[in-house]
């Protein structure tokens, strides 16, 4: 049995699930964009969608949005000028709002950056993911090194003053010389904020059905060290498994994830999470995944891919999926607000990983040690229910 005593902060996901060309490694729910891109139907499709959404968050207001995709930067400042015209008719937006767009370099222009900056998109998230042209071509990017220092110039001039660029190490084929040069590049271009991770295989991606080689995994451990050093001396502080911001620069959508808040999502193939006092339970849902499918049920009950309740036994693991990735870990009486049951419920877990030294744990903060963060799947695995 749940028992919530406030809800949780709120935040918005929207998807664009287009994209010029699909990388071999993404296992993301992004499409080839074959055709002109039907902007106005899909704007009014993720209107309709939110419509939808409503009921389940009257009275609570939205603390960040993050347009992810896809590429979402394929659709112009226009179509998102329509997008938060109904997004600010039908939400209660926190005056402070954070909103990121995700864009890759081989798609910005400098005028279209400056408009999107100047209808309220006050953050960027570019996916750079290297700056070595050879590696770029590995990964199937459409930039090249120049185009993604250039997305980063024309980020500043654009005026925005928070952005991400987002890097991958342990390529097909890179050196630790080769992911050095990442790293110092990312840094010279003085983003706010840098995402940092290795290259995963996943399922259902070319790469899964054609393995490129990849570099050993002892020497790659010794790379991320090395480089996360380099981005401490930068000013980058480490606060995630993956991400590192400069002071006052941490991105709250991701932060709102990890803290296992609530999210609605709207778009081809998003994911949402919602807490309801008034049920006591939090609910899942998806939506269909193929643009098409999207387009004509958008705003229909058909629309939903899944609708399912989170069970009590399961949302001890779930919130420590998502929390135990914060490298100063959460405050104690955070797991009671948001999980909705007692800590007492995975006390055995605890107890476990802590005597493996994953964990430390007291009456007001648990967080990984330096172990669990580099063994963070062995920690969680540690609290799947029974």
């Amino acid at each position: 049995m749940y028992h919530f005593q406030q809800l949780p902060p709120l935040s918005l996901y929207i998807h664009v699930p287009w994209c010029v060309r699909k990388c071999p490694y993404c296992d993301f729910n992004s499409h080839t964009a074959q055709d002109e891109l039907p902007e106005q139907a899909y704007i009014q499709a993720l209107l309709a969608d939110l419509e939808q959404e409503l009921p389940l968050i009257w009275g609570r207001s939205i603390q960040t949005i993050f347009i992810g995709g896809g590429t979402p930067s394929l659709f112009s400042a226009e179509a998102y000028e329509t997008l938060f015209s109904g997004l600010r008719a039908l939400l209660n937006l926190s005056p402070d709002i954070e909103i990121t767009l995700e864009a890759n370099p081989g798609t910005f222009e400098a005028q279209r950056f400056a408009d999107y900056r100047a209808i309220g998109i006050n953050r960027l998230s570019i996916g750079v993911q290297s700056f070595d042209a050879a590696s770029l071509k590995v990964l199937g990017r459409i930039h090249d090194d120049r185009q993604a220092i250039r997305a980063a110039e024309i980020a500043h001039q654009a005026g925005f003053d928070n952005f991400n660029i987002d890097l991958m190490f342990g390529l097909p084929g890179q050196t630790a010389a080769l992911a050095k040069h990442d790293v110092e590049t990312a840094i010279a271009l003085a983003p706010s904020h840098i995402s940092y991770y290795q290259l995963t295989i996943e399922p259902n991606t070319l790469f899964y059905q054609q393995p490129p080689d990849l570099p050993d995994e002892d020497p790659l451990y010794d790379w991320q060290l090395s480089n996360q050093q380099r981005l401490a001396e930068a000013g980058y502080r480490q606060y995630e498994t993956s991400a590192y911001a400069r002071d006052g620069k941490r991105c709250q959508h991701n932060i709102n994830y990890w803290q296992f808040g609530d999210y609605l999502g709207i778009g081809a193939g998003a994911h949402g999470k919602i807490t309801s006092a008034a049920e006591q339970s939090i609910r899942r849902r998806v939506k269909q995944k193929l643009p098409k499918s999207y387009l004509n049920h958008a705003g229909s009950a058909e629309s939903l891919l899944a609708d399912t309740l989170v069970e009590v036994n399961e949302v001890g693991f779930e919130f420590m999926l998502n929390a135990l990735r914060l490298t100063d870990g959460f405050a104690t009486p955070l797991f009671m607000q948001r999980a909705g049951i007692p800590l007492a419920r995975i006390n055995t877990a605890l107890q476990k990983a802590e005597q493996l030294e994953l964990l430390e744990y007291d009456i007001q903060r648990i967080r990984p040690t330096p172990l669990g963060q580099r063994y963070l799947n062995t920690l969680i695995e540690l609290f799947l229910p029974e």
